[in-house]
């Protein structure tokens, strides 16, 4: 008999001054745990990271956005879902509710994300966690050749409307097989909850919105790399970096991993070859024990105790 799904971390709305945010939390076991924020990627939400969250619970005090439009959060009231508009909401969530530096992690789109506040708001960052970053790449793979297609204007919300024309539970099925390297390894209560959040998310008017408008700004860093220079932002970044990337990704290149492990001025590299785009999803144990000796080894360099 399989063990129990740990189902995902309560969660409310917080207001900040970016906007109404829901964010879940999972309260830490230990006295000393640190605080830590991390940020789920386009079309996820912050239940992304339940399991994750829950491993590191002796360790972490985590708080985890819904990304303004994803999730149980509403939309922006300025419907800006850009790359920094997501940005400053995470730093705002920082700063009301930490009082001091995180572990920042972030997933794909969250990693971009992540990314750029640690390069804006140093101060806010203590280390980066980031699993299969979303960092440009100017050749587009087979399996995700749609994405740059949903970022056209006009013709991409024409796509996505055709795409909102599958049954949910196809739609879901679809998304699993792309996002993890074997699908078989998703327990049938995530798919159950997957299949009803994909209900619920579309019956909201700002769903594609939302979607559309979030892979624009990203999809803008592919094709105008000086108008917005991801790559030059990893280069200023030096807060410490542990990188994950899954060498069976079908959405983020694996191979972009030597480059960001090259460019980071201070970053670790770890890869997971069973594993695809959501690797704290499908392997949350390894991503769990990579991140705890990471935060082990960035404690022994700084001089601070370890928490075990």
């Amino acid at each position: 008999m399989s063990a129990p799904v740990r189902p995902p971390w309560p969660g409310r709305l917080v207001d900040l001054p970016s906007g109404n945010v829901h964010v879940r939390a999972a309260p830490p076991t230990g006295d000393a745990a640190e605080p830590a924020v991390m940020v789920h990627g386009l079309g996820g939400s912050a239940s992304n990271w339940t399991d994750v969250m829950g491993l590191l619970q002796d360790r972490l005090d985590t708080l985890a956005p819904d990304l303004p439009g994803f999730g149980w959060s509403p939309p922006p009231v300025d419907r800006d879902y850009s790359v920094r508009a997501h940005a400053r909401v995470v730093a705002d969530l920082i700063e009301a509710n930490t009082g001091r530096p995180v572990h920042l992690f972030g997933n794909s789109l969250g990693g971009t994300v992540a990314l750029v506040v640690a390069a804006s708001r140093p101060e806010l960052v203590r280390t980066l966690t980031l699993v299969s970053p979303a960092l440009p790449v100017l050749r587009p793979r087979a399996t995700n050749i749609h994405l740059p297609a949903l970022a056209v204007p006009f013709a991409g919300q024409r796509l996505a409307r055709r795409l909102g024309r599958y049954p949910v539970e196809q739609r879901v099925r679809a998304t699993l097989a792309l996002c993890y390297a074997d699908p078989a390894r998703v327990p049938a209560q995530r798919v159950e909850e997957a299949r009803t959040e994909a209900e619920r998310r579309a019956q909201l008017e700002h769903e594609s919105e939302a979607m559309l408008l979030s892979l624009r700004s990203l999809m803008s860093a592919y094709v105008r790399p000086r108008a917005w220079p991801l790559w030059r932002l990893v280069a200023h970044v030096h807060t410490p970096t542990l990188l994950v990337y899954g060498l069976r990704d079908r959405l983020v290149d694996p191979r972009t991993a030597t480059r960001a492990a090259r460019t980071f001025p201070d970053a670790a590299l770890m890869t997971i070859p069973d594993s695809g785009h959501v690797s704290q999803m499908e392997h949350p144990e390894v991503v769990a024990h990579a991140a705890r000796g990471f935060l082990a080894a960035v404690d022994r360099r700084t001089g601070r105790r370890s928490v075990r």
